[in-house]
């Protein structure tokens, strides 16, 4: 059975190993990446939760969750404000295939619908252009795009 797991000192080293396939290196910053930016954007009075996706004990992925912005974000798209966002989502290279992307999304957002951070009116993310394989997950879910875009990625939302 999937779950999150938040990251801590005891599963960060496991989590920093896991790696998508090659030819998705342009659509997801590593988790080295991600767990920094989780850690700038509490310490810039923001919000962060990094997860790592467990199969029973297995790690077989990373998510990490935002809401609204922080103190380092400049050019936030202004969807962004009041709002959650699905961050962060990769699943191993060893581990895709099986479905773990598609449990590990209604997975955060369960987690999302918490309203950890208060009451949201949305959920949004950001994907590249030409990764399809996101935008029909995403769609899947009710994220629908709408032609914002985050810097070089398009802007898909959900109403929570």
């Amino acid at each position: 059975m999937l779950r999150l797991e938040k990251v801590t000192g005891k599963n960060v080293w496991d989590l920093l190993k896991l790696k998508v396939s090659d030819d998705q290196r342009s659509f997801v910053a590593g988790n080295d990446i991600s767990m920094i930016e989780a850690y700038t954007a509490i310490t810039g009075n923001g919000y962060a939760f990094p997860f790592g996706i467990y199969e029973d004990d297995m790690p077989v992925g990373f998510l990490m969750i935002g809401f609204d912005v922080d103190d380092y974000w400049d050019d936030a798209p202004e969807i962004a404000k009041n709002n959650y966002n699905l961050w962060r989502l990769m699943i191993d290279r060893s581990y895709q295939g099986k479905g773990f992307g598609r449990e590990a999304v209604k997975l955060a957002l369960d987690f999302i619908r918490t309203f950890p951070c208060g009451k949201a009116a949305y959920c949004w993310l950001s994907y590249e252009p030409d990764n399809d394989t996101a935008r029909k997950l995403y769609s899947s879910f009710g994220f629908s795009e709408t032609g914002e875009m985050d810097g070089e990625e398009l802007i898909a939302v959900l109403k929570l």
